[in-house]
């Protein structure tokens, strides 16, 4: 079957997006369906890091696009993320086969100039089948004022998309955690809170903007102290999975950069 090489350019709204188009259509052959992003404030450290007297900021992207060709596409992939925030590094990239068991971590390209990374996908995308993948990267973006944290965050849509879920993780031993505007949703998980918010048809250029504050004194991050209780744990013999699919973020993929390697571990020693 003929392979066609889809070259799809993600770009701020000040650049036109350079788009191919399936066969005969005026449908884009890939389309950004999906958009979940995480906002984790003091979650975790980038692997990097050598100084860990800072508060972190770790943000995920979770992208599902689908093939709207009748042809087989082989993807490059290039979206736009804040380069320019302070502290800003990426983390880890990744994408998944079509039935979700694998996750290949994949190479990219970084362009510095228009803000951009780029990659491509690392297995061939059959016709309305969809192609997902992951994107996290870490900033020094919160605000600390002993332990008043707060953040500003805004995202501006890139592309026209479907579905963006907005989710904000408060951190481990965190309290009055305000957010605005009011979250529509909130959920409830191994005493973990999720506050999130769903927009629908979100237009290229169109942007959201939340302000979060909260009280923290605790100085290690969330993934630490949970590492810690599953150490406490099994020293009880008592057999809890901390990071179960959908604990964090609320969506049927987890994190695949922080979480990944202690997700994989859990698995192990439950066989």
């Amino acid at each position: 079957m003929k392979k066609i090489l889809l070259i799809i350019l993600v770009l701020f709204a000040v650049v036109s997006p350079s788009i191919c188009y399936a066969e005969g259509t005026h449908q884009p052959a890939l389309n950004l369906e999906e958009l979940t992003i995480q906002v984790m404030p003091e979650f975790a450290y980038h692997p990097n890091d050598q100084e860990k007297d800072h508060a972190p900021l770790l943000i995920g992207y979770h992208g599902s696009m689908v093939n709207n060709s009748e042809q087989p596409q082989i993807g490059q992939i290039e979206i736009p993320l804040p380069m320019n925030d302070p502290g800003f590094r990426i983390g880890y990239v990744a994408d998944y086969s079509p039935d979700l068991k694998q996750v290949y971590e994949i190479e990219y390209a970084v362009d510095k100039d228009r803000g951009t990374i780029s990659w491509t996908t690392t297995e061939e995308i059959s016709p309305k089948e969809r192609y997902k993948f992951v994107v996290e990267y870490y900033t020094d973006s919160l605000k600390v004022n002993g332990a008043k944290k707060s953040l500003a965050y805004q995202f501006k849509s890139f592309v026209d998309i479907g579905l963006v879920n907005v989710n904000f993780l408060p951190p481990n031993k965190a309290k009055d955690m305000k957010l605005s505007p009011k979250p529509e949703e909130q959920s409830h998980g191994d005493g973990k809170d999720t506050y999130a918010y769903h927009f629908q048809d979100i237009k290229a250029g169109e942007q959201k903007s939340f302000k979060l504050t909260y009280q923290r004194s605790e100085k290690k991050p969330t993934i630490e102290l949970l590492n810690i209780e599953k150490n406490v744990e099994e020293k009880s013999d008592k057999k809890v999975n901390y990071l179960a699919v959908g604990t964090f973020g609320g969506v049927s993929l987890v994190s695949a950069g922080a979480l990944s390697l202690l997700i994989r571990r859990n698995r192990k020693q439950a066989r």
